[in-house]
């Protein structure tokens, strides 16, 4: 017997099994980022302290999908709405901010504080007074008002209006890098000790 091609038949097939398992694992890999889990990077400051620059987060993508309510405090991913879009803003593009408020809300900035429902929101989350006032109004039906923890640097819905629900991508749920900072994105600072 010697080195003919009958000797080279039994290393073809592990090969091809080993092939077709690792394209399994990309499509198994790319449906979950295109329909359950993506990550994500953190390009601005307009949430500091809580997402620093470059950090980078997992957003779950179901929640939205499925019509899972979504309660002030949860920090949401969307595509830019309608006014930003209009100013330029590439409609692929990604936008991270806190929903302070849902459908339903009656709300308000006066004196550098957010107001929701006729109270003073606790917590609000922000970095420091607002240097704004936004009149009162209620969130529509079908919308968010999400603002940036950093709202005097934030272009959010106090600029914009509210956001639609259907712009929505997902929720940031953890962060993974830096490892300093690994684990979960927290509602509030009482949940992890962090400064808001």
């Amino acid at each position: 017997m010697g080195s003919g091609p009958a000797d080279a038949r039994p290393t073809f097939p592990p090969l091809l099994r080993q092939i077709s398992q690792l394209l399994l694992w990309v499509l198994v890999a790319l449906l979950l980022r295109w329909t359950v889990v993506e990550p994500r990077w953190i390009p601005s400051g307009s949430m500091l302290p809580t997402l620093q620059l470059q950090d980078r987060v997992l957003v779950e993508k179901l929640s939205p999908r499925f019509g899972a309510g979504l309660r002030p405090g949860s920090i949401v991913v969307f595509h830019p709405p309608e006014p930003l879009r209009d100013a330029g803003y590439d409609p692929r593009s990604a936008l991270i901010k806190r929903v302070v408020a849902v459908a339903g809300d009656r709300v308000e900035v006066r004196q550098g504080q957010l107001w929701r429902n006729g109270q003073l929101a606790d917590p609000d989350w922000a970095r420091e007074p607002m240097a704004y006032d936004l009149a009162p109004f209620v969130v529509p039906a079908g919308d968010l008002l999400v603002l940036g923890d950093n709202r005097n640097a934030s272009l959010d819905s106090h600029l914009w209006g509210p956001l639609p629900e259907h712009e929505l991508i997902g929720t940031a749920i953890w962060r993974y890098w830096p490892p300093a900072r690994f684990g979960p994105i927290r509602f509030s600072p009482a949940d992890d000790g962090d400064p808001p």
